[in-house]
């Protein structure tokens, strides 16, 4: 048999393969949301979201669990972005190549394999009892932070190595300096890519439910924060109570569908407007 013959033979095989299995995980993913639409659909009302739990959570709203998980996702962004994004600058544009730059990137990727419960621990030990925060959005926030923090700054890594060298050599060749080419040329032109890691964190951090039950989620607390040191109940925190403890498992089971519901349509929405602001950057860059 002719060899490009068995190369197109293979070729299809394998693409087939991967056909099929994209079209499996499509399902899989499809067929789980069905089945929490189906479950929890009936339960999402106006007063559902909007009032706060009542007779031990098995009736009333969700909303304090609503405040909190978006104030929690909001102050974990605010100390992981910049922090991830000027890491990701450090190591792939000043860092030497030699062994302490590869033991920063090892460091990096095996941080990213931790546990999301050791990182709790962690933040129960040095932002709840070292620093007196307590139990706090402040705490939640910076253990949520640091749990974000490997995927972000790999990925800025990654984007910053895709824009090619002749941009920054010819920014030099006009006279800037380092810091004003990664500032006006490179980090434009990366940062839709980047936008792709806090897109993954904001949908890690946002589900994440042994970060905060260590440093910040409340069993039930009906009340909304007024500062960054109070304590706030969480959707992923409030859906886990719901499914494995309470008075009357069977009455509270269809809130936790409900919970489940508004928690997806919450990660959903703001991946939805970090890949708008996404779409817009990288239409500005076509454009220049």
């Amino acid at each position: 048999m002719n060899h490009s013959i068995i190369k197109k033979i293979t070729q299809a095989i394998a693409f087939n393969i991967f056909r099929i299995m994209s079209v499996i995980l499509v399902a899989i993913l499809f067929s789980i949301l069905a089945f929490i639409v189906y479950r929890g659909a009936s339960y999402i009302t106006w007063d559902f979201i909007t009032k706060m739990p009542e007779e031990g959570m098995t009736k009333g709203g969700i909303f304090p669990a609503i405040v909190g998980t978006l104030s929690l996702v909001a102050g974990s962004m605010i100390v992981a972005f910049p922090l991830g994004v000027c890491s990701g600058i450090y190591i792939n544009e000043y860092a030497p190549e030699n062994g302490f730059k590869r033991f920063i990137k090892l460091m990096t990727n095996n941080l990213a394999g931790v546990p999301s419960i050791v990182f709790g621990l962690f933040g129960m030990s040095l932002f709840v009892n070292t620093l007196k925060f307590g139990d706090s959005i402040i705490a939640g926030s910076l253990t949520l932070g640091l749990l974000a923090l490997p995927v972000i700054i790999r990925v800025t890594e990654e984007a910053l190595k895709s824009i090619d060298k002749t941009y920054r050599e010819a920014s030099y060749a006009l006279g800037a300096t380092k810091l004003q080419t990664i500032v006006k040329v490179v980090l434009p032109m990366s940062m839709p890519n980047i936008l792709t890691g806090l897109i993954l964190s904001i949908g890690r951090v946002s589900g994440e439910t042994a970060p905060i039950l260590f440093t910040v989620a409340a069993y039930f607390l009906p009340k909304l924060p007024t500062s960054i040191f109070d304590q706030v109940m969480a959707l992923p925190y409030h859906l886990y109570v719901l499914s494995t403890s309470g008075t009357n498992m069977e009455e509270s089971r269809g809130m936790a569908y409900g919970t489940a519901l508004v928690l997806i349509i919450i990660v959903l929405i703001l991946n939805l407007i970090a890949n708008i602001i996404r779409h817009f950057l990288m239409k500005k860059i076509k454009h220049k």
